[in-house]
């Protein structure tokens, strides 16, 4: 096993950048209605519940980067972790509704959301066989078919939550490693146009997705009802200006835009922490691409070049993706800033994450040594 200090700390740095960011702007963003909320105990606050799944997750950070990433392609690993996650999918279900959706297993004050997890053992199952099959990845019916059985498999009850932006990050991801593979530009774009298919049925399906591409496409329409939410945050981010209110004095979050401390938490630092705030937390998510592909580029095998491939395109597409929604430069997709907005269970597998591209920066500098 490489040494510990060999592991890339520009990446550590920049995660516990973010980390810390997460626990001042989700205090910030949710302590003045849960102080109000005095029937809810102080441990269920969701400042406090972020808090301590950023202690956790820090401690599991320094646990995983210690581990083997080769570890997580064996056969009996990814096929526990796949029956795991199809089964609390499953489960899901039998939860009741919150805000429409069935998305997460909650017991007491806590609370799971099985989806985070199925986007990394979805990346561990592709890299995995990927390493294997890549020399006739163009063979669909022997590389990509296993891939895609199981893919769409997992999105298709992702889907049906529903939570159609964690399917886009699933397939997206996926789709990005087997191109990284050496898949051939036509079978590339005959699965582009698919999905975009795919995409367009799903809205059709779902009634709530045509009204959010409705009001995507003019928001000040209805922006009391539809359109309320985007154009809350839009009003965030243009009073924030270049320097922003300042931490704790920001207004929108105070019961005028929603989810302010989960999907919406980017409007939250612009308007508190101005231009300066977004681009510094933007720059963090860039660095972090730059040094997860610098890391596939110098993985000692194939599984961990496509495993830092897939880990990297989770978190910083992922990322962009929610900026640009708050932005109001793609539609609303329901997904969390990673390693920025309120939940442990996206907080957690994150951190989880770049444990893994720790240890795979790890082994690449004791190759070089």
């Amino acid at each position: 096993m490489a040494r510990t200090l060999k592991s890339d700390r520009w990446l550590f740095l920049a995660t516990m950048l973010l980390v810390g960011i997460s626990v001042v702007m989700v205090y910030s963003a949710s302590a003045v209605q849960a102080a109000e909320n005095t029937r809810v105990p102080m441990y269920f606050a969701p400042w406090f519940k972020q808090l301590v799944a950023a202690m956790l997750g820090v401690g599991l950070l320094f646990v995983v980067v210690r581990v083997d990433y080769h570890t997580f392609k064996r056969p009996a690993v990814i096929w526990s972790l796949l029956a795991v996650v199809a089964a609390l999918l499953l489960v899901v279900f039998f939860f009741p509704p919150r805000n429409g959706t069935q998305r997460w297993i909650a017991v007491g004050g806590l609370s799971l959301q099985p989806s985070e997890l199925a986007k990394l053992a979805t990346i561990l199952f592709a890299a995995a066989l990927l390493e294997r099959r890549m020399h006739r990845v163009n063979e669909p019916a022997y590389a990509l078919l296993p891939i895609a059985l199981v893919t769409l498999g997992l999105a298709g009850l992702v889907v049906k939550e529903p939570d159609l932006g964690t399917t886009v990050m699933i397939v997206f991801t996926v789709t990005a490693m087997v191109f990284a593979a050496g898949l051939s530009y036509r079978y590339v774009f005959g699965v582009g146009m698919l999905f975009l298919t795919a995409m367009m049925a799903v809205t059709l399906m779902f009634p709530y997705q045509q009204k959010r591409l409705m009001t995507f496409m003019d928001p000040w329409r209805d922006q009391l009802g539809d359109g309320f939410q985007i154009t809350q945050s839009l009003m965030a981010v243009g009073s924030g200006g270049v320097l922003g209110r300042g931490l704790m004095h920001g207004v929108q979050k105070l019961y005028y835009l929603p989810e302010a401390h989960n999907d919406f938490i980017y409007a939250v630092v612009a308007e508190e922490l101005g231009l300066w705030g977004t681009t510094v937390m933007l720059l963090l998510f860039g660095f972090i691409a730059w040094r997860g592909l610098r890391i596939a580029l110098a993985a000692p095998d194939r599984f961990g070049a496509l495993l830092a491939i897939g880990i990297t395109c989770m978190v910083a597409v992922q990322a962009l993706v929610n900026m640009s929604v708050v932005l109001a430069m793609v539609p609303t997709k329901g997904i969390p800033l990673p390693l920025v907005s309120n939940g442990g269970s996206s907080l957690l597998i994150n951190i989880f994450a770049v444990g893994i591209l720790l240890n795979i920066s790890q082994q690449s500098s004791a190759v070089a040594t």
